[in-house]
């Protein structure tokens, strides 16, 4: 059985990006073993959940009905409720990592964690699959190889939450959510991960990101797969990311 390492914040990780891949994977027996910073079962966004507070704009940034339900069986999975700590594991126990986003504000003591950061560098090291999504790519292009002094994505393609999502979404609910789409209001996702990169044509935004996709329909979301490194850029990518995860998974010795 592979084993798939899941760090998560305390509060605020998405729960599409976190129960979608768990459910498609776990039903092809991959193991999952969740991670945080104290060892207490994560707590995801609330508004990303139930749509609080998002009004008529709730079906097209709240998390869809599948992500829910997806959600509520993971909420009362044992590895779940019962996670490791951050500095209770190993990258070579395990085949690949994978990093969720999420961006409310609780998001950042996982952003900003070097316990997690030199993780990311020892799956890099032994060449293990590590695949992000979101913000989560955040997590990963702050990781710094101390051989080089450069992030692990230097020499990497890659994609993440797009300037022009974030700012979307920021700009349509900031009259009464102020700036809760933005985690980093001085820096956008796009912008930091294209500064971690050695030219700018190693990020790849993808086609416009309208439509979600779904089992049956895998050709809306776009992955950028780069040897051991997978990244994706919103739920609405997941179906296809999960996938291409999964296929990892079963060519890893």
């Amino acid at each position: 059985m592979k084993r798939l390492l899941v760090p998560l914040p305390r509060e605020g990780c998405d729960p599409s990006e976190v129960a979608i891949p768990w459910k498609l994977l776990s039903q092809e027996q991959v193991e999952f073993v969740f991670i945080t910073p104290d060892g207490k079962k994560a707590k995801t966004d609330p508004r990303m959940l139930n749509g609080d507070n998002l009004g008529l704009l709730k079906p097209i940034l709240a998390a869809r009905q599948d992500a829910v339900e997806a959600y509520t069986l993971l909420d009362q999975d044992t590895a779940f409720s019962n996670p490791l700590k951050y500095t209770e594991v190993q990258a070579s126990d395990f085949d690949a990592i994978y990093l969720p986003g999420g961006h409310d504000k609780t998001v950042k003591e996982y952003l900003e964690s070097k316990v997690l950061q030199q993780l990311i560098v020892d799956f890099f090291a032994i060449n293990k699959t590590v695949a992000a999504i979101c913000h989560g790519v955040v997590l990963v292009a702050r990781s710094i190889d101390p051989q080089t002094n450069k992030s692990v994505l230097y020499n990497y393609k890659t994609t993440c939450l797009l300037k022009s999502q974030e700012l979307m979404a920021y700009n349509i609910t900031r009259l009464w959510l102020k700036d809760y789409y933005l985690t980093y209001p001085e820096i956008t996702v796009e912008d930091e991960v294209t500064a971690a990169l050695k030219v700018k044509d190693n990020f790849i935004p993808g086609p416009l990101p309208l439509l979600r996709d779904t089992s049956d329909k895998l050709a809306r979301g776009f992955v950028v797969n780069d040897r051991n490194y997978l990244s994706a850029r919103w739920p609405g990518d997941l179906y296809n990311f999960s996938g291409q995860l999964l296929n990892k998974l079963q060519i890893s010795k």
